[in-house]
């Protein structure tokens, strides 16, 4: 069986992330990588929005970019403005073919669909596959969206919502997002933040077929796509092996409260080829204990008091956007933070440090 230096468990977008930036930077000229991916075939499966507060490789797979955004619960809307750090859509299916393509040109890339297929025992191997244990109590991003286009331009292409609680609750926690990449295309987006363990909630494409119909008043449309995925709002099994790092969400690159990944995936890819050499014995890179600590609280206070979270998320944008931006995307400072944690309701906040 043919053995390699590097293995990347896992070619998805943490994966391929690595790949592409070890390849660009030369990293990969005398070592050998396998890939190991299961999939038959790349094509566009999913879509990757942040707010871009630092440089990314991937400028030419976006699909839109805006300078402005909504936040609305029933009755009130806050309009916001984050030209400093404009917000991205990246289209998956650009981002595997401009990676794969730059991959095909390197003769010391191979992929394969199970790692049986080689010899493990001397390679260092990236790991971007979650080790999850089923807990019903575990609280989950899940979503739905339908890209769609009207017959009309009816959409506001210059700005997007990112949040719309004016929606049944259902006794969690729901809103709706709408990105819209042209007058008339728009990704519609049902978002549940909530346990897994009522599947009454999936009833997404009905979920958003009312929201069209209804909240958007739009009758004429056509379905050109569909994607629906959960992210886990807590961090997947750790345990420490030699010569093996978790990447992705299985390395703890979700920020938790946001569900927040691509960002965090291109920073560790970074880490990672500035430190290849000595990687094994280099320290762990991690998201700041502090939005750790900060998001525990928060999915405390998420879990035992849904109904309130509309008007906290509200009353957190209430800050100027290049705090909430920056806060949400790991880059704020102290004095950033206390003006977020000034906007929270103290009582319930101070009651779930005790939980």
């Amino acid at each position: 069986m043919k053995e390699f230096d590097y293995i990347i468990i896992g070619g998805g977008c943490a994966g391929l992330s690595l790949a592409y930036e070890l390849e660009i930077n030369e990293k990969l000229k005398d070592k050998t990588l396998a890939i190991i991916e299961p999939r038959q075939e790349y094509k566009r499966d999913k879509t990757w929005s942040f707010w871009k507060v630092v440089p990314h490789n991937f400028d030419d797979c976006i699909i839109k970019s805006w300078d402005n955004f909504s936040v609305n619960i029933p009755n009130k809307t806050n309009y916001l403005e984050c030209k400093d750090y404009p917000y991205q859509s990246i289209d998956s299916g650009l981002f595997y073919e401009k990676i794969n393509n730059k991959l095909k040109e390197n003769k010391n890339i191979h992929f394969f669909k199970d790692l049986k297929e080689i010899n493990t025992q001397n390679s260092f191997i990236f790991n971007s596959v979650p080790d999850i244990k089923k807990d019903y109590l575990n609280l989950w991003q899940h979503f739905c969206g339908v890209e769609i286009e009207t017959e009309n331009n009816i959409f506001d292409d210059e700005i997007f919502n990112l949040m719309d609680f004016d929606c049944d609750q259902r006794n969690s926690v729901h809103f709706f997002y709408t990105l819209p990449y042209s007058k008339n295309k728009a990704l519609v987006e049902t978002t549940w933040l909530s346990r897994m363990n009522d599947s009454s909630l999936k009833d997404y494409d009905f979920q958003i077929k009312e929201y069209i119909d209804k909240h958007l008043k739009i009758k004429n449309y056509k379905v050109l796509y569909r994607e629906e995925g959960a992210i886990p709002l807590f961090y997947p099994k750790f345990k420490k092996e030699k010569n093996k790092i978790n990447i992705g969400t299985a390395g703890g690159m979700t920020r938790l409260s946001t569900g927040y990944t691509f960002l965090n995936i291109q920073e560790h890819s970074r880490y990672i080829r500035k430190n290849i050499e000595k990687i094994s014995i280099n320290k762990k890179f991690e998201i700041n204990k502090k939005y750790q600590f900060l998001d525990d609280i928060f999915l405390r206070v998420l879990n035992k008091n849904p109904e309130k979270m509309p008007n906290i998320f509200f009353n957190m944008f209430k800050t100027s956007p290049k705090t909430i931006i920056k806060f949400l995307s790991n880059k704020s400072n102290f004095y950033e933070d206390l003006k977020i944690i000034f906007k929270m309701p103290k009582g319930i906040f101070i009651k779930a440090l005790f939980y």
